[in-house]
């Protein structure tokens, strides 16, 4: 630590280090200020750039199957006639110019959300390129399809319309809808209400280039099949959609064996494509959706509570204690008083968090509702010909959106064929967030009440009979937990007792490798913490010694939480680990001068110079000094999308590494002291250069 040689490296990674920290701070900020924004701006700002991402190579795709065919066929006459078997009719040369027009723009309009996304074009110029292009290319399909429809007619003659042409209004629907939606994405960013780039996870970056990947592989794999069996290609597209996404209906099936043998390494392709798109559309919706809808109902259950408590005259209980007499008079000390506000924040923390559980399922639910009973009445519609009841279709589209897939009924008409095609890429995503809402809210709840009824029964717990009973009632009421539901917390430092049963580590991912080098290198630097106290006190310099100390117990407790990072469920700290952490970082929780009396309205200014009153956590960044916080305001902890592991181990970091730049300040400042002693020792009249070897030598000894 003390070697002169490594000065400039550790500033150099000091001003890199920094600069992580500044964008990592600037994400920061975007996800508080989301926190207290409406939902809305969230889904205006990350979830339609995501849905555009994801409909428009989508509705691309469509185009190309709207071009690959002619619209109209004649129906031959007879039985067994149907348009599914009609004879084309060649479409005029404008039709195709147009469409091909169409999908020229919607791929550039595609191409420029891809390019936004990946940072490559801004924001400002990449958006109405997407917005103008598939405004365009919808304009262009809607236009086409009016005139297939009431100006190509051939009269005299049976007609219908081919699945080209219904794939057509699909496609020029989406366009509209995306275009839409990215102009509400616009229109906030221009307002302020966040920035205009987009902030997005690697997983929900890469979920356009997943679904152009999907559609590219169905569409290709169409293109073989119609080689191989001979099937018209939109036939074989409906046969790829079904086969990829396992509902097997059964109406196409392979008869060459060579049609057989590709079906072994493309439907195992398909299936890994498409669970890395639900993959990161899980992400989207469970992950990052859960945490901001999660994070505005904290909000609303806190400004709630303390509403409460002010109409009931409790506002004693969240004003800080100053002084002995006011503690005798409320009967509590400050640091008692600041548990109480963290367990009672913490109780507002598990009642929204179930709560929002039961409305993701419920919201979930409504739409996989909607899909079956809205897409029933589109195939009872479109398969008017085989004369379905809509019980009929709903009984398909029940077996269809399960993947269970008997084959008893399948679409025969045109209109059906592209209907189930959109209809079940929308439904097998919409079933697998269902299935996940359903884990955290009913499967859990029949599971513990099998637990709880095994333990009654014949497989008894450790826990009494009397106490599983009040912690069942509990549970099925939703009420907070009590004294006996309460965890055991801890007398002692948290890095001082090794980690805590229950914790889990499974599916450790983004953390493992960075952790595991980040853990060898602070234990190295903690080691020559512990060698540099050792000296100073042989030196006896207390000073020094304690300095070193304080390093090495930040260090300690940054390796142990580095280990809390991926822990599942996430890692929350007792109130008496958090007060520990807060000792380390210069706050203590029995000092009053660092606290405030929570607010209910929170200033929230995304423009101009002022900061939003929503920092998360008590440490102002800028300044260096503490800001007032309560364990129940904004501006605490447990507030906002931060996981308290990550916030410690970002503010010990922050506390470690002001030390350390005051520590290489120090020395910097008493080496400049003695270099000028000593060139005050040195006679004018002498060598310059005995002075300059002096100076050095000064120099030297204090590296």
């Amino acid at each position: 630590m003390n070697d002169p040689g490594l000065d400039e490296p550790i500033q150099e990674t000091s001003k890199d280090v920094e600069q992580d920290r500044k964008d990592e701070l600037d994400f920061q900020k975007e996800d508080e200020q989301a926190f207290l924004n409406p939902s809305r701006w969230w889904f205006a700002s990350t979830a339609f750039p995501l849905l555009a991402g994801t409909f428009g190579p989508m509705a691309s795709a469509f185009s190309v199957c709207a071009l690959s065919e002619n619209w109209r066929v004649i129906v031959p006459h007879g039985p067994g006639g149907n348009e599914a078997h009609g004879i084309n009719v060649k479409d005029p040369g404008w039709l195709y110019a147009v469409n091909s027009i169409s999908l020229l723009l919607a791929l550039t309009a595609n191409l420029a959300l891809l390019l936004n996304m990946a940072r490559r074009l801004s924001f400002a110029i990449a958006q109405p390129i997407t917005i103008v292009g598939w405004f365009i290319a919808s304009v262009l399909l809607i236009a086409l399809v009016i005139a297939a429809t009431y100006g190509l007619t051939l009269p005299g003659q049976g007609r219908a319309l081919t699945q080209a042409f219904y794939y057509a209004i699909i496609a020029s629907g989406l366009y509209f809808l995306i275009a839409a939606l990215m102009c509400v994405t616009v229109y906030g960013a221009y307002k302020g209400h966040y920035p205009q780039e987009f902030k997005l996870t690697m997983s929900q970056r890469t979920l356009m280039l997943q679904t152009i990947s999907f559609m590219v592989y169905m569409l290709a794999g169409a293109a073989v099949y119609h080689l191989v069996e001979g099937w018209r290609f939109l036939d074989s597209v409906y046969f790829t959609n079904f086969t990829l996404l396992t509902v097997g209906i059964g109406s196409l099936a392979p008869k060459t064996h060579t049609g057989r043998a590709l079906l072994f390494p493309f439907a195992i392709g398909g299936i890994v494509i498409l669970g890395l798109v639900i993959g990161s559309i899980r992400s989207l919706v469970l992950e990052r959706g859960k945490k901001k809808l999660g994070s505005r109902m904290v909000e609303k259950k806190r400004v709630q509570l303390l509403k409460k408590m002010h109409k009931k005259d409790q506002q004693k209980k969240l004003t800080p204690i100053n002084g002995k007499k006011q503690a005798d008079d409320l009967g509590m000390t400050e640091r008692e008083r600041r548990k109480s506000e963290f367990e009672l924040m913490r109780q507002i923390q598990d009642h929204a968090t179930q709560r929002q559980k039961w409305n993701a399922l419920f919201v979930s639910g409504s739409a996989w509702l909607v899909l079956w009973l809205v897409g029933a009445v589109v195939f009872w519609k479109a398969e008017h010909q085989q004369e379905w009841s809509y019980f009929q279709a709903l009984y398909f589209a029940y077996t269809s959106l399960l993947t269970i897939g008997y084959g008893d009924f399948t679409n025969f008409s045109n209109a059906g064929k592209p209907a189930f095609v959109f209809w079940s890429l929308l439904a097998v995503p919409t079933l697998t967030i269902v299935i996940s809402n359903m884990g955290d809210t009913v499967v859990k709840s029949i599971r513990d009440l099998t637990d709880y009824l095994g333990e009654f029964t014949v497989l008894p717990g450790e826990s009494p009979t009397k106490q599983r009973a009040k912690q069942l009632v509990t549970t099925v009421t939703g009420t907070f937990r009590g004294k006996e539901g309460r965890e055991e917390t801890m007398d002692e430092p948290p890095g001082m007792l090794g980690e805590k049963e229950g914790g889990s580590t499974q599916g450790i991912t983004g953390h493992a490798a960075m952790t595991g080098a980040t853990d060898r290198l602070a234990g190295e630097v903690e080691k020559e913490e512990l060698n540099a106290a050792d000296d100073a006190v042989k030196r006896g310099d207390e000073v020094s010694k304690d300095a070193h100390e304080y390093h090495y117990q930040l260090i300690r407790e940054f390796r142990n939480v580095m280990k809390h990072l991926d822990e599942n469920p996430p890692r929350k700290y007792t109130y008496e680990e958090w007060a520990w952490f807060l000792k380390l970082m210069g706050e203590d929780e029995e000092n009053q001068s660092f606290h405030r009396k929570p607010p209910i309205e929170l200033r929230n200014d995304y423009k101009g110079d002022r900061e939003p009153d929503m920092q998360q956590g008590g440490m102002d960044d800028k300044m260096d000094e503490q800001r007032q916080w309560s364990w129940l305001g904004n501006r605490s902890p447990l507030m906002g999308d931060m996981g308290e592991a990550d916030w410690v181990l970002e503010r010990l970091s922050i506390t470690l590494e002001k030390e350390l730049k005051r520590q290489h300040q120090g020395r910097k400042d008493r080496g400049e002291g003695r270099i000028e002693n000593d060139a005050k020792k040195v006679p004018p009249s002498d060598s310059g250069s005995s002075g300059t070897l002096e100076t050095q030598k000064g120099a030297g000894d204090m590296g």
